[in-house]
């Protein structure tokens, strides 16, 4: 049974390759990020942003990023995509094998300072320049407008604030988009009311969402999303990601897990088409890999099959 106003089907996005692993000091080895990546494709996920094409200097966990894409496996109906920071970036994407590429706009001023040293007015520029980039070598390009609903530093984002930063993305010529809870205590009215509206103001768009779990509302936010007609939702394995430079634990500061949506959804009866137990076999190996344990609720605490299954201590 599915509760009223919620869909029979929802398309994950994992984004722990990319947004999970700009998180981890130390450089991943690139065979065990292929490794994650086949395990992600093998448990039924089949859209995945698997690097970022950042500046190796600036972000050297992806320093390998041509060799990702290039090694990737290829499967029907599995779609990847990539984050470009900057027109440079795009350049690199676009020489690749690459189906989609993907540029952060936030809404508030003071986090595109911090967080790209630049303005919302000239990455919206440059956001212009990376469409037509990716359109003329074939690529699908999204928009992640952060910063959507909350500014860290700040408080809530005018709802006109972000309804001009939609206009000028889709005017671009964008092929889709999503806003980003990138402070993670945005509320599950706010997802609702958000798309609803972009929705409604742009209906031809896909528009999808990019959860953080600081509040704990991640999986709920989900929901609400979903609810108001959200196309995707962007999750990471065992929460790894999110800005971890933000006050408060690091447990609750990344991206929510993608393992608790799949289980929530699981529970709900709508169909993701993952299996939940190769993609907890494949956050296993993830912690092992960067060092950092997941911080979701069924990796820790067992699924409800696990705990149906366990014996009493004798």
């Amino acid at each position: 049974m599915v509760f009223g106003g919620l869909p029979t089907s929802a398309r994950l996005v994992e984004v722990g390759l990319r947004d999970g692993l700009q998180a981890v000091s130390q450089f991943v080895d690139t065979d065990h990020k292929l490794e994650l990546l086949h395990r992600i494709v093998d448990s039924g996920v089949t859209t995945v942003e698997i690097t970022s094409f950042a500046h190796p200097k600036v972000l050297p966990q992806f320093s390998d990023a041509e060799r990702i894409v290039e090694q990737a496996p290829r499967r029907d109906g599995v779609h990847y995509k990539a984050l470009v920071p900057n027109v440079r970036g795009a350049q690199r994407a676009c020489d690749t094998q690459i189906e989609e590429i993907g540029a952060i706009i936030p809404v508030d001023r003071e986090m595109a300072a911090k967080n790209q040293n630049s303005t919302p007015e000239q990455l919206l520029h440059d956001f212009t320049a990376i469409v037509d980039q990716g359109h003329r070598s074939g690529k699908k390009v999204s928009a992640a407008v952060a910063t959507a609903f909350f500014a860290p530093c700040r408080g809530a984002v005018d709802a006109a604030q972000l309804d001009a930063v939609i206009e000028r993305v889709v005017d671009a010529g964008a092929d889709s988009l999503y806003l980003a809870g990138t402070s993670g205590v945005e509320t599950p009215n706010e997802f609702y009311d958000g798309v609803r509206r972009v929705k409604g103001r742009h209906p031809g768009i896909p528009v999808g969402v990019h959860l953080h779990n600081r509040n704990g509302f991640g999986t709920v936010n989900a929901l609400a999303s979903l609810s108001a007609g959200a196309d995707w939702i962007e999750a990471s394995f065992g929460g790894l990601g999110g800005d971890m430079w933000f006050p408060g634990d690091p447990s609750v500061l990344g991206n929510v897990p993608m393992e608790d949506v799949v289980a929530l959804l699981d529970s709900l009866g709508i169909e993701t088409g993952i299996d939940l137990d190769a993609y907890l076999a494949m956050v296993r190996a993830g912690e092992r890999f960067t060092g950092t344990p997941s911080y979701s609720f069924v990796s820790r605490g067992g699924t409800r099959q696990q705990l149906a299954d366990a014996q009493w201590p004798v």
